[in-house]
Formats: C-alpha cells, structure tokens, sequence
C-alpha cells in the first residue's frame, strides 16, 4: 500500500522541487559500521551473515519514513512497506537481481529469502523488474572501499535508496565493515542518512 504526497502543502516541497530538477539528484556517504555482534550472532545462529544484516537494513529502512518515499512519475508517494531488490552472485561469476520481501519475523525472513536466492542463482540473466517500493542493497565482500558510486541512467528518475556493503576486516579486535547509503536530495537529508546509519549500527549491536 501507498499513499500520494500533496506536494503543494507537503513540507519538503521546496526541497524536493529544487533537487529533483537535478541530473544527478542523489547523493551518499560512506561510513564504517561495527559488526563484530552481528557476526558473532549469526554463526551463533547458523545463519548468513548476508541476511543477518539484510534483515537489520530491512528494518532501519522501514523504521525511517524519509526512505519509503519514492517518486513516480513526477509524484510522490509513500510507502507502507518497502522490500529490497539485492544483488546475488551466481556460479558463472555474474550476478543476478532478487526480490526479497521484508518480514519482522527474522525466522520467516531468513527462509524466504534463502528460497529467493536459491532460485536466482540457478536462473539465467539478471531479471530486471521495475518495482520502486525497495531499497537496492549489493554486497561487495572482496573491497574494503572508502567511496562508491552507482551506474545509472539520467533518464530515469531514480528515487530508490542504495545501500552498499563491503569486505569485513578486523581492527584492534573488532570487526569493522564500510557501508555506503545513497538516497534522493529532494527526499532525504544528511540527517536522515544519519539516522538509517545509527540505527543499522544499533539493531547490528543485539
């Protein structure tokens, strides 16, 4: 379910009129968050480190309301719930794309999300879908990058936040992972990127 955003008396109107006349209207940060919790906990628990932390990411996103605003076609609308769409490598080194439904249960997600991937992995091609109610979430476990920056076309208006995760290293006996968050100006501030951060960091603390 979504609900449509009266631009005229929305409080955001002035920036979301500003940025969105942009090219490139998108912006990020990246960051280094401390997993050495969550690692520990999904051993613990048998289960992917991967969907550990999706889960976590799921939840800061569907926690902050900033990053369940999409723009279609010119308007703006707000989502209930949104899901992600993540990258998933298969075994000819190519990757394909997923869809993967947020559940607050992280039981039931984790099941449906393994049955998700599975069937990526042993399909052809990368099975693009236009779906705008999802984060776009891509691991990149081989870098530990310091700045990302996404392939896309202009002429799409992209208003999908992008979370990017990369290479686990350990420092001073903690285990520490780069995060890049990328979110549309007109619909997210620093603040807001702050605040999915600083929650991500917290729900990987329990």
């Amino acid at each position: 379910m979504k609900t449509k955003i009266d631009l005229d008396t929305w409080y955001r109107k002035a920036h979301f009129e500003f940025f969105n006349s942009f090219e490139e209207p998108l912006f990020g940060a990246t960051v280094n968050v401390d997993v050495t919790i969550a690692y520990k906990m999904a051993k613990e628990q048998g289960v992917s480190f991967f969907l550990y932390y999706l889960h976590a990411i799921l939840e800061a996103g569907n926690t902050i309301e900033a990053f369940k605003y999409r723009v279609e076609d010119g308007e703006i609308f707000l989502y209930d719930t949104i899901n992600c769409s993540t990258t998933v490598a298969k075994p000819d080194t190519t990757f394909g794309f997923s869809y993967v439904d947020y559940k607050p249960n992280f039981s039931e997600f984790v099941a449906d999300a393994q049955k998700e991937l599975e069937r990526v992995k042993a399909n052809p091609g990368l099975e693009l879908r236009m779906v705008y109610n999802v984060l776009h979430v891509s691991a990149i476990p081989w870098v530990n990058f310091t700045g990302l920056t996404h392939a896309r076309s202009f002429s799409f208006k992209d208003s999908m936040p992008k979370v990017s995760l990369g290479k686990v290293t350990e420092v001073d006996g903690k285990k520490l992972m780069p995060v890049s968050v990328t979110v549309h100006h007109g619909l997210a501030d620093g603040r807001h990127v702050g605040k999915f951060i600083d929650l991500f960091q917290d729900l990987l603390n329990k």
